[in-house]
């Protein structure tokens, strides 16, 4: 007996199965979009100790292109005896900003009538107080690094690292940071005895070159 119903060709049938496939096979979603955190705003340029430094170190008291008057220190006892102590001027105009504030305090400190060192003081809130040091200690220690990797091999960058380094308080917040950046030594302090709003922080520049 011949079967006379017609027969689907075979193209028709591969199509059908192909687009079977196509409606039963679920399609993969797309990767979740991964958006990176923003940067945080750059430090102000008041960050930067270089500002304190008007005058290179060494310069003579006597050539100093502003108005200075001198500061009466309260020394102890051994202190006094050495007679060896600078001499400390502050300006008449307004001191250079530090970590986006004005210094209530700003000396610049001659030894033999030549600057040897520069100290500025400023008022922190002092619930924000630690993280303005360690931002500020920070850029210090990457500024020093880098000054330090262009003027000698790679491996000297490593050592600078580690003598420009952060102290910390008995919380775990950075109360003080120390390093050397060329022939400048710095200092930034936090004073742990300062009222219950404000903490004051202190940077100190000395040159580390003999005068």
């Amino acid at each position: 007996m011949i079967a006379t119903g017609k027969r689907t060709p075979p193209g028709c049938i591969l199509l059908a199965l192909i687009m079977a496939a196509c409606v039963s096979t679920p399609k993969n979603p797309p990767p979740p979009l991964i958006v990176a955190p923003p940067a945080p705003p750059p430090l102000e340029a008041s960050y930067d100790w270089h500002g304190l430094l008007l005058v290179p170190f060494g310069s003579v008291l006597k050539e100093v292109p502003f108005t200075l008057h001198e500061v009466l220190l309260f020394r102890d006892a051994a202190h006094a005896a050495s007679g060896d102590e600078p001499e400390c001027y502050a300006m008449d105009q307004t001191a250079p900003r530090l970590v986006a504030r004005t210094p209530n305090e700003y000396m610049l400190c001659f030894k033999h009538d030549r600057l040897v060192r520069v100290q500025a003081t400023v008022s922190l809130p002092i619930s924000e107080a630690a993280r303005i040091l360690g931002d500020a200690c920070a850029l210090w220690q990457r500024n020093a690094a880098a000054a330090v990797a262009v003027a000698a091999p790679p491996s000297a960058s490593a050592v600078t690292a580690q003598t420009a380094a952060a102290t910390t308080a008995g919380d775990g917040h950075p109360a003080g940071c120390d390093g050397r950046d060329g022939a400048i030594s710095y200092s930034g302090r936090l004073d742990q005895e300062g009222d219950q709003d404000n903490a004051p922080l202190t940077v100190t520049l000395d040159t580390a070159v003999q005068l």
